[in-house]
């Protein structure tokens, strides 16, 4: 058995060795999420400064510092570049499919376990964020690998019929709240209150008639404060306590607030776990439901799991911010379910449902449209600019990007995947059909990243990153005017201001100021600036404006 184990650990690492780490590099990182983190990481080094986060070689008290702690320790292996920057979240993804199957397999066994790493690994969010540098990969596993922990320290509690549980409750307790204070390190309280949300919920199901240990409630919240506090401690007792509480200031508006561009309608969400977790979202619709059970831990292990979906979604329903990767850790349980679902389909201990072969080829078959219309539609688009309104959108679609047709390969592959798993699955070849759609899916999301992402990226900021990387090594100034950026301090490779008059935009517009600047504008806002006469317009390309201005 350890040695089947071994061999299936060795194969999920190669897995996601190949599937992870091609063309981390091939992009450049994209404004605001991925460039945001990037910098700070960089400018840790810069500092030499790894206790407090800085951006634009100011506090920056959104986030805490684990996550750039991992991608500055990359950075110093690899130096400061997109694959050093994205290198934290591939190994994140080859931990979490580990995690997955080996948490299955103790759950169920190992062919439980591999079709939970599959339904993850396999869907197209899901694995698209294992290339990404954003946060939430690392932060989703830490919470889900705590919350994981409380349900053997509950089921060790309550004498739950699940045998393997040989480690003493305290010691499941202890894991818990290590890996919470992992998750509290890495993007701050809000993974408590999931934390906590989760439990209470399930509390109240079961009407309280749930025994713990209120000595072992308090070893948790300890050892989680002491993960924690070497960081928060540390920052209160060298620089007081300003940096923490505008820290929880913004976790609090977080919750309350939208920013700018950031506001969708109320199911936002859902829809988003529909198609961007697709095919293990569909997968999952029939363990929504009542299936058969053989245990008591079978059942309350897809409790708990049906509970971290509805408190994750509606956690972030309630907030007004609409970002993808806010309810990315509703990605667990729905992987979970679909396992699930193949689970009992493979045991025949349930049929499947019939109208799940429709819901595939409606999705599915969208998505692979979806990706074959683009590149017809990319070598075409100028013929679209009239029909759009928003003049930076215009100039930005006449973008000089080559399409050869090609292009359209990812969604006809996707639409083969669908064709040929359905036929597995329509003759009950269940294990067949699990190994097609998500090894499929996640050949497209491979082929995507590597045809499809770059070309786009060349639309949305390709232009002003280009002007930032050409700033490099020179003795400048650079500004963005009109709309928010991080690419002018990571593309630029900022260096820490010696003149804080340079953080003023009127005195760089208008001021006696000390060297050159550089100002980036788009399109439909270059009016604003014309009143600025010392200005003067480099050049114009792909709805950027650049502008200079020069020491009298």
């Amino acid at each position: 058995m350890k040695l089947l184990l071994r061999n299936e650990v060795i194969i999920i690492i190669i897995i996601g060795v190949i599937f992870f780490f091609p063309f981390l590099g091939s992009v450049h990182l994209f404004d605001w999420d991925e460039i945001n983190f990037a910098e700070c990481s960089r400018e840790m080094m810069v500092l030499h400064d790894y206790s407090r986060v800085y951006i634009d070689f100011k506090p920056f008290w959104e986030k805490p510092p684990m996550f750039f702690w991992m991608q500055s320790s990359a950075m110093m292996i690899f130096s400061v570049t997109e694959f050093a920057a994205r290198f934290p979240n591939a190994i994140c993804g080859i931990v979490t499919l580990l995690v997955l199957f080996l948490f299955g397999t103790r759950l169920f066994d190992r062919k439980f376990g591999l079709f939970w790493a599959l339904a993850y690994g396999g869907s197209i969010f899901p694995n698209l964020y294992f290339k990404s540098g954003i946060i939430d990969p690392w932060f989703n596993l830490f919470i889900f690998i705590s919350i994981y922990y409380l349900i053997c320290y509950h089921w060790k509690r309550n004498e739950m019929d699940k045998e393997g549980l040989n480690r003493k409750k305290f010691t499941y307790i202890c894991f818990s709240a290590i890996f919470m204070g992992f998750a509290i390190l890495t993007k701050g309280p809000v993974a408590l209150i999931i934390f906590g949300a989760v439990g209470m919920v399930y509390l109240v199901y079961n009407r309280f008639k749930i025994y713990f240990n209120w000595l072992h409630v308090l070893a948790f919240i300890v050892i989680a404060a002491l993960v924690i506090l070497p960081w928060y401690g540390y920052e209160t007792a060298k620089n007081g306590s300003w940096f923490i509480t505008e820290f929880l200031r913004y976790q609090i508006r977080l919750f309350t607030t939208h920013d700018a561009g950031q506001k969708g309608f109320f199911g936002y969400h859902f829809v988003v776990i529909l198609l961007g977790c697709f095919p293990a979202s569909v997968f999952a619709l029939p363990a929504f439901f009542k299936m058969p059970y053989n245990t008591r831990y079978e059942k309350d292990i897809k409790l708990w799991m049906l509970i971290l979906f509805w408190v994750v979604m509606i956690l972030f329903t309630i907030v007004q911010s609409r970002i993808i990767h806010y309810s990315s850790l509703a990605w667990f349980p729905v992987s979970f379910l679909a396992a699930y679902t193949f689970y009992k389909w493979d045991r025949k201990e349930k049929t499947m449902q019939q109208y799940i072969p429709y819901v595939i080829a409606i999705t599915g078959g969208l998505i692979s449209i979806a990706l074959m219309t683009l590149p017809f539609f990319a070598m075409h688009i100028r013929k679209f600019i009239p029909y759009v309104q928003d003049k930076f959108a215009q100039a930005a679609m006449g973008a000089d990007v080559y399409w050869s047709g090609w292009e359209c390969l990812p969604g006809v592959f996707m639409l083969l995947v669908i064709y040929y798993g359905l036929r597995k699955l329509n003759r009950k070849k269940f294990i067949t059909s699990a190994w097609v759609f998500f090894t499929g899916t996640a050949i497209v999301i491979f082929m995507a990243s590597s045809i499809l992402i770059p070309k786009i990226e060349r639309y949305s900021q390709g232009a002003a990153i280009d002007f930032f990387i050409q700033r490099q090594g020179e003795d400048c100034y650079v500004r963005t005017l009109g709309f928010k950026s991080y690419g002018e301090l990571f593309y630029t490779q900022k260096a820490k201001p010696l003149n804080v008059q340079s953080y003023d935009t009127n005195w760089l517009l208008t001021g006696n100021i000390d060297k050159s600047v550089y100002f980036v504008t788009k399109i439909n806002r270059v009016d604003d600036y014309k009143k600025y006469e010392d200005l003067k317009e480099l050049y114009r390309k792909n709805g950027f404006v650049f502008l200079k201005r020069v020491p009298k």
